[in-house]
This record gives C-alpha cells, sequence and structure tokens, in this order.
C-alpha cells in the first residue's frame, strides 16, 4: 500500500518525536510550534508556520480567514494540539484546512499525551 508523501510525513512525525521525546506533555501549544520550527530549520525541511488561508463561501470571500499551524514542504498541513484525547473536532477542523488549502495530506498531532498521538488525514 503506498501513502501519500510517506517519506516526507515520515520526517515531520519524527521531528514530532524527538520533540515530545526531549519535552514531554504538558507544554501550551506554543511551545511545541517553537521547538519544531527550531528543529525544522537545523534539518533543512522547508516549512510555513501559521500560514493564512482565506475562507470562500458561494465564491465570495469571508472576513475571517484560518492559519494552518505549519505547511510543511508546501503541501502538507501540520495541525498541533495538546489535549487529553483528539476528537472528531480535530478532526473536522483539520480536514477543513485540507478543503481550504487545497493540500492532500493533513497531519493531526497531538503533545498532550505521555506518548505522541498522531493521525494522518487524506482529503
Amino acid at each position: 500500500m503506498n501513502l501519500i508523501y510517506q517519506q516526507e510525513s515520515y520526517e515531520i512525525i519524527g521531528s514530532c518525536m524527538e520533540v515530545h521525546n526531549e519535552l514531554g506533555h504538558g507544554f501550551l501549544e506554543i511551545v511545541y510550534k517553537d521547538a519544531l520550527e527550531y528543529l525544522f530549520l537545523q534539518k533543512f525541511i522547508y516549512f510555513e508556520r501559521e500560514k493564512e488561508y482565506p475562507v470562500y463561501f458561494q465564491g465570495r470571500l469571508l472576513k475571517h480567514k484560518f492559519w494552518a499551524d505549519f505547511v510543511v514542504y508546501d503541501k502538507i498541513i501540520l495541525e498541533l494540539k495538546c489535549v487529553k484525547c483528539l476528537t472528531e473536532e480535530h478532526i473536522a477542523q483539520t480536514i477543513n484546512y485540507l478543503k481550504v488549502s487545497g493540500s492532500k495530506l493533513g497531519l493531526l498531532v497531538n503533545f498532550g499525551r505521555g506518548k505522541l498521538e498522531y493521525k494522518r488525514l487524506v482529503l
């Protein structure tokens, strides 16, 4: 079975694991974002942090936009959470980000537990 962007997602999840292994759980989401940004720069992993996307409804631009936590390799949405468990709302949010961005793969990563939790979401 071929996974979309297999090597790229392996590198991203590996970086998330590296951050989680060193920092553990219990920090705010912003701390994990800062650590990942540092690690991505060290590993020469191309990313954009807090990338802004417009939202359209019936062809009209809405007032509010959304910001992806990270867009990695210009094609993978990386959404971070620090919660006790991922919920359907987190999954729906990430899927909506995929729709708006036109990306095919979203990685939803939870740093809020003793073990890193993640889900691959393909649109």
